[in-house]
């Protein structure tokens, strides 16, 4: 970890903030006013490039003694949050961004070429790691908690239009529509408080909340979870909690870590997690089993196609009293296979209509509703630009005061950030060098 700013190395630079262009929903920011601020005071020059949409206005750039631009100038380093045109990638700059490309996905190729051609850098936020891979900086949190709030939201507008015209899901708004959230957790707080006296509607009941995974999209989901009465719930004693449960008045909760969802296809064997990690053909996912007795399904698990899917297209009609899944990790066709289409927050929703091989979006249709927004902390933005900026912080004026003009292993860069480094002035890095053979297909 790096020492105050004041014992940095102050190479000074022109740093720009940039407009998000991607998706009119994007208010966030990977640098708010005070961090900015912060490299202003270390010397540095900092352009912000002017935009109505951003969640933190113009003006409190300006306080900070950035400059505001209508468009950003040559600069060395440029932040932003999500893809960067590739007609705007600034040649021989260093870009921070999620790039969407460490999986080779092909609709981001065209822009990697394009950074290289420009002889720029990139380093990417996902990649920002410690010694043992655990990621440093990230918004998944707020995508959990933003998924979890839209999930409720979801249920009680499906609940809706199958009949219940008065139900008490139909309280909670989607998480964009709140000031931020604490505004949102306390709304979620009545509901639960509702529940806790009156109980979950009797088609409803009893009520089952299935949560994939641990990490920290997961624990966004479970402090939502948190605001109602909630009983955990063993998945192995999922089945009988389902046919047997009595109290109403409590939402059960079941969360799933990789044991519950496969198992060694040898039946010698037993489970073991780093052979699963590394060898994934040697087991075959279970959730099946779990899936009939579900009434909603958040996932939050990171997902390759070397593994099992959760839920397949074919297994559809298994999920009779599934009413809502929120795929919080939206991968297309990942390990929720009916999850055929990113959504944005406007219109989140959708049924899979197996026949069409095609979303039906809304509530309407057979099967669970699909909520599969692709960019689900931009949804409370405020709340994550700033966790995120503060997560970035330690990094920010060594990435600022950089030495650009030699090589990666001289540039000053911690090893946090040098793992991110997917390309170095205009060459993919050793560790992703894999990524050549994406670029020629």
């Amino acid at each position: 970890m790096l020492g105050s700013w004041a014992e940095g190395v102050h190479a000074m630079s022109t740093v720009g903030i940039r407009r998000e262009t991607k998706s009119p929903w994007e208010r966030r920011v990977a640098i708010v006013p005070e961090l900015a601020g912060k490299l202003v005071q270390a010397g540095h020059t900092v352009l912000v490039e002017r935009s109505e949409r951003r969640v933190f206005p113009e003006a409190d750039y300006a306080a900070q003694g950035c400059q505001l631009v209508d468009e950003l100038p040559a600069c060395d380093v440029v932040f932003g949050v999500k893809e960067i045109p590739s007609e705007l990638l600034q040649e021989r700059a260093t870009h921070l961004f999620f790039a969407h490309v460490i999986k080779g996905q092909a609709y981001n190729m065209p822009m990697l070429q394009a950074l290289l051609d420009k002889g720029a850098t990139l380093l990417d936020y996902e990649r920002i790691t410690d010694a043992d891979g655990r990621r440093l900086v990230f918004f998944g949190k707020y995508a959990g908690l933003a998924g979890m709030i839209d999930g409720l939201w979801a249920l009680g507008q499906r609940l809706q239009h199958e009949g219940l015209e008065s139900n008490p899901f139909l309280a909670i708004q989607p998480s964009h529509v709140y000031a931020g959230l604490d505004e949102a957790l306390e709304a979620v707080k009545t509901l639960g408080e509702w529940i806790a006296k009156h109980g979950v509607p009797a088609p409803l009941h009893p009520l089952i909340v299935g949560v994939t995974g641990t990490g920290n999209v997961a624990q966004g989901v479970q402090e939502v979870l948190a605001q109602l009465p909630t009983q955990e719930v063993a998945a192995a004693d999922l089945a009988a909690t389902a046919a047997e449960a009595k109290n109403d008045k409590v939402v059960y909760r079941v969360t799933f870590s990789e044991p519950d969802l496969v198992r060694p296809k040898d039946p010698a064997a037993s489970f073991e997690l780093q052979e699963y990690y590394e060898h994934p053909e040697r087991y075959e996912g279970v959730f099946s089993d779990y899936q009939p007795h579900l009434s909603m399904l958040l996932n939050c698990i990171y997902w390759t196609e070397r593994y099992p899917r959760l839920v397949r297209k074919d297994q559809l009609g298994q999920l009779t009293r599934c009413k809502v899944i929120g795929d919080i990790s939206c991968d297309v066709e990942g390990s929720i296979e009916p999850t055929v289409l990113a959504t944005e927050p406007g219109d989140p929703c959708y049924t899979y209509d197996p026949e069409r091989d095609a979303p039906r979006m809304g509530f309407s249709g057979d099967g669970p509703v699909i909520c599969a927004v692709d960019i689900l902390p931009a949804e409370l933005p405020r709340d994550a630009s700033l966790g995120f900026s503060a997560a970035l912080e330690p990094f920010v004026e060594a990435i600022a005061a950089c030495d650009a003009s030699g090589t990666l292993e001289a540039s000053g860069l911690p090893p946090e950030i040098a793992r991110s480094c997917v390309a170095w002035r205009g060459e993919l890095t050793p560790d992703y060098a894999y990524l050549a053979q994406h670029l020629q297909t």
